[in-house]
Parts: C-alpha cells; structure tokens; sequence
C-alpha cells in the first residue's frame, strides 16, 4: 500500500503541473509560449535524468533514489509557483529540475517494485498502479477546475510539491543495494554502466521487439490521435463533443483494462499484449474514415482497453525476465525510447497533415499501429515475454 501511495502520488503530481498551468493561460496569468517552454524544459529533464537514475537505482537503493528525485521535484515546485507571472526563466529551471525528478523515480520505482512485491501478485500490483493514473486522469481536471475557483494557480502549484513530498517519503524500503551492485572500486562510468544496460536488453529479443512495436505506435498512432482528434471533431463534426467524449472513453476504457489485466493470465501473454498494443491502431482508424461519431468514441475506448492489457503484462514480465541488477537501467531505456520518441512525432505530425492533407497522414498510422505488432509477435520468445 505505502509502494502503491507513493506512485499514485508521483503519478497525480506528473498529471496536475501541465493541466494546472493550463489554467494559469486560461486566466491569462501565463502564455501559450512560456506554457510549451517550461513543458519542453520538463521534457527535457526528463530525458536527461532517466538515464542517470536507472544507472543510480541500479548502483545504490532504489529508494534512496526514490526519496531524491521526489525531493528534488518537491523543492522545484514552489520555485515554479513563484515564477508564475514573474518570470518564464525562473519557471523553465524549474520545470527541468521537476523533469528531472520524475525521470529519475521512474526506472526506480519500476525496480523497487520488483523488490517489495512478490513475483505471483507483481501483475496485480502494477495493475492497481496503473489504474491509480487511469483514476487521477479521469476525475483529475474537473477537481482542478473546482479548486482553481477557490485557489490561485501557485497554490495549487504548491499541491504537487506537497505530493511530490508524499512521492519521496511514503513508500517503503527495499535493499540497501541490489543484489550484485559493483563496488566503488569497480564502477566503470555512468556511459559504461548504461551500455550495460542496454546489452541485457539486447539479450531479450522479446523486449527488443515490443519496445519496437510501442515505439512505433507512440511515434505514429499516439501522436496523430492527439494532434488530429481536436481537429477532426471540430471540422468534420463541427462540435467538441466528440473530443470530450473520445478522451474521456479513452480513459474509461484503460480502466476497464486495467481491471481486466489484475485477474486474466493469459496463456500467451506477450500475443494478447501485442493484440492490445495493435489495438490503438483503431483510434486513427476511426477519424480517417467518415464514421457516426459513436464509432470513434468506441474506437478509443477499446484502444484504452488494449494499452493497459500491453502495458501491465509488459511491466510485469520486464521485473521477472531482466537480471535484477541491472532492472532499473532496462527499464530507463524503456522510459527514454517511448517517452522520448512522443515529442517527435508530436511534431511531425501537424507538418506532415498540412503538406499531405490528414486522411493520408491518418492511414499511414493506422498500419504502422497495426503491422508493428504484428511484426513484433513474430520474434521468438515474444509468445509469453520469457526468454525462456
């Protein structure tokens, strides 16, 4: 429970920053280009500090770097608050001091878990997890936008550093060092130690593949839905209905998944994962043909349902299958691949619809969504996500 606390809280305060300085250009306190600045430097610290924290989870405790970057995050956040109409510098360092906290909590977290759960309840455990967010997204904006009725926008700024505090204090211990940690005498490098991370990940074909395969459909299908749907639901159906509903649909869907995926263990894990992977390829497939808007809502809400059917068996299978030294840096390769590559094709995306018009843009991520699954469930050892 205090592990389950602890992610919840991490995963609220990640959520609540963008929406709430959302707010702040909804009242005109912020613009839309310091909006984008300080989410690019959050992106950006990030980027950098997943790396450096799965070197770091895999050399110290896993909770020690649970506690730092959380409070790291935690001290930036009221840095941010008070740069709120003050100054867009001050809020860009500081949004890339809480990037880098929550890059950093990632990998551990995902080898921390490894450490408190047991092996038979660690698929419902990530399950539980994973619906924490699924929850916080769907009732997270219309609580927000309830208190920032009653509170300024730094206030509720200075909410998420309390959660990130929470983040950093309340789960548990795991081992004082992963069972196999190189000395201080023996360390090679933070460069050297990750490459060492990427070779035990090249030992598993199946994690090559299905990183390929999300990689693939992140870049494509993910980044189309969201840069396309506001535009399809206004120009072809003229409302915003159909973007409030496919959204929320979405979420809904990755609840029920998430439910779905804490009690079924599938025989061939790693095919039902791609299926539900392959799945999001309806999403796309349902705003580049002219379909009852009732079609796309239920187009995204079976692909909420499939990205969680990928997602925990995926994480589940990464904690039993990676040798347990080197988890967190496989699972900072993860995080650095797919959280990496989503800023990419969020910029490709609109480009390539101006030049080339949405439909072709939309069809074109439709069978990248699909054939990459596909193609990644032709790998041996994919079957089940075992090596063995």
């Amino acid at each position: 429970m205090r592990l389950w606390a602890g992610t919840t809280a991490s995963g609220l305060a990640t959520w609540a920053m963008p929406f709430v300085l959302g707010l702040a250009v909804l009242d005109g306190t912020l613009t839309a280009g310091a909006l984008g600045l300080v989410l690019a430097t959050r992106t950006a610290g990030f980027l950098g500090a997943v790396v450096v924290g799965g070197v770091l989870a895999d050399r110290y405790s896993r909770r020690a770097v649970v506690w730092w970057s959380g409070l790291a995050a935690g001290l930036a956040s009221p840095v941010l608050a008070a740069g709120v109409g003050r100054s867009v510098t001050v809020m860009a360092l500081a949004g890339a001091v809480i990037g880098a906290g929550q890059g950093a909590c990632r990998p551990a977290f995902q080898a921390l878990t490894a450490e408190v759960v047991a092996a038979s309840l660690r698929q419902r455990a990530n399950a539980a997890m994973t619906l924490s967010v699924r929850v916080t997204t769907l009732t997270g904006p219309g609580l927000a936008a309830l208190l920032a009725a009653f509170l300024a926008v730094p206030l509720l700024l200075l909410g998420t550093a309390l959660l990130w505090l929470a983040a950093a204090a309340v789960p548990p211990r795991g081992r004082h060092a992963p069972a196999g940690a190189p000395a201080a005498g023996e360390r090679t490098g933070f460069a050297a130690e990750f490459a060492e991370g990427v070779r035990e990940a090249r030992r598993h074909p199946w994690f090559l593949a299905g990183l390929g395969a999300l990689a693939a459909v992140i870049t494509t299908g993910y980044s189309a839905t969201g840069v396309l749907l506001p535009l399809v639901s206004r120009d072809r159906y003229g409302v915003e209905t159909v973007l409030v509903a496919a959204t929320t649909a979405y979420t809904a869907g990755a609840l029920l998944g998430a439910l779905l995926i804490a009690r079924w263990y599938p025989r061939s894990a790693g095919w039902a994962a791609l299926a539900g992977l392959a799945a999001y390829g309806l999403a796309p497939l349902s705003l580049w043909l002219p379909v009852h808007p009732a079609l796309v809502v239920a187009a995204y809400a079976v692909a909420g349902v499939g990205i969680e059917l990928f997602n925990v068996p995926w994480f589940t299978a990464t904690q039993r299958e990676v040798e347990p030294r080197q988890l967190a840096r496989v699972s900072s390769l993860d995080f650095l691949v797919s959280y990496g590559l989503a800023p990419v094709g969020l910029a490709l995306i609109a480009p390539a619809a101006e030049t080339f018009g949405p439909g072709p843009v939309l069809a074109v991520c439709t069978v990248v969504c699909f054939l990459a699954p596909a193609a990644a469930a032709l790998v041996p050892t994919t079957r089940r996500f075992a090596s063995r």
